[in-house]
């Protein structure tokens, strides 16, 4: 089975078994919200492991061996196994072989759900380390929602609202790897104006966002609520001329520059001592439309 639907009464969901992808999220009054993988970026919500973010030169380092690692890891383009399928909820594994080793030699099982309830998808991330070493990884969630979230309105009144203040500065990439320099966040308080211009300089990195939640909505739209638990960074991310925001919770972030240490040193990972297990939980909620007036 390449794809599982499963609905209720307020949303639609699909999703697919490679890269346990969520490709379809719709709300009974808001229609589709996510993006549907245009050409500008064939993707519509990537789960990201065993890296967030790009490595040095694509290099992992560890125990005197090098290996050959691309941008956010592979599981994004690999078939997971359906483990479970239910009216409401889906989950699926993916676990270490030997095309995994060949990448990144630690032994693994991933297994990723979502779970629907009310007006609320949760979706759930099981790290568990099998081996008999220390499991250093990365996990990542990567939704790309519409934006405009509904026809007729202009991007720029789109906002982002935050549970409490951010007035913590913000990190940026230089071709792909994690500046040193802090820069001044753009987010006023609680509230961050969304600006094609954000994002010229590719993604905004907060890497310890004081809030564990965020809406995303404009007048006469419906708001999406995005909430996490034990991701500890986040990302927000739009690609020029793409008519999507990406709003990334992460454990994990790109390779410092000039970081080409080992890769169990790599700032920001998790790491899970053998026998071991994390579990990392990203919500979203679609609420009725604001009013327009």
């Amino acid at each position: 089975m390449d794809h599982y639907r499963f609905t209720n009464d307020r949303l639609a969901i699909d999703v697919r078994a490679e890269g346990a992808e969520l490709c379809s999220l719709k709300g009974r009054d808001a229609g589709e919200l996510l993006w549907q993988a245009g050409p500008i970026w064939p993707q519509h919500a990537p789960n990201l492991f065993p890296i967030v973010g790009q490595l040095t030169g694509d290099l992992l380092r560890t125990a005197g061996t090098t290996y050959h690692l691309t941008r956010h890891g592979f599981a994004r383009r690999r078939r997971f196994a359906w483990v479970e399928r239910s009216a409401n909820a889906c989950t699926l594994e993916l676990h270490d072989d030997a095309e995994t080793r060949a990448l990144y030699p630690f032994a693994f099982r991933l297994r990723i759900g979502y779970g629907l309830a009310g007006d609320t998808l949760t979706v759930t991330y099981r790290l568990r380390n099998p081996g008999e070493v220390v499991l250093p990884a990365s996990v990542g969630a990567h939704p790309a929602f519409r934006w405009p979230l509904a026809s007729g309105i202009p991007k720029d009144a789109h906002t982002l609202e935050f549970a409490v203040p951010e007035p913590a500065p913000i990190r940026r990439l230089q071709d792909g790897l994690l500046e040193p320099q802090a820069f001044a966040s753009p987010i006023a308080g609680r509230m961050l104006a969304l600006d094609e211009a954000l994002f010229a300089a590719d993604a905004i990195i907060m890497d310890r966002p004081a809030s564990t939640s965020v809406r995303y909505t404009a007048p006469g739209a419906p708001a999406i609520d995005v909430g996490w638990d034990r991701f500890r960074n986040l990302g927000l991310w739009s690609k020029p001329g793409g008519d999507f925001l990406c709003i990334e919770p992460w454990y994990g972030y790109a390779s410092p520059i000039g970081f080409d240490g080992p890769f169990e040193a790599k700032p920001g990972l998790l790491l899970i001592e053998p026998g071991g297990e994390e579990i990392l939980t990203m919500r979203i909620r679609v609420a009725p439309a604001l009013s327009s007036q």
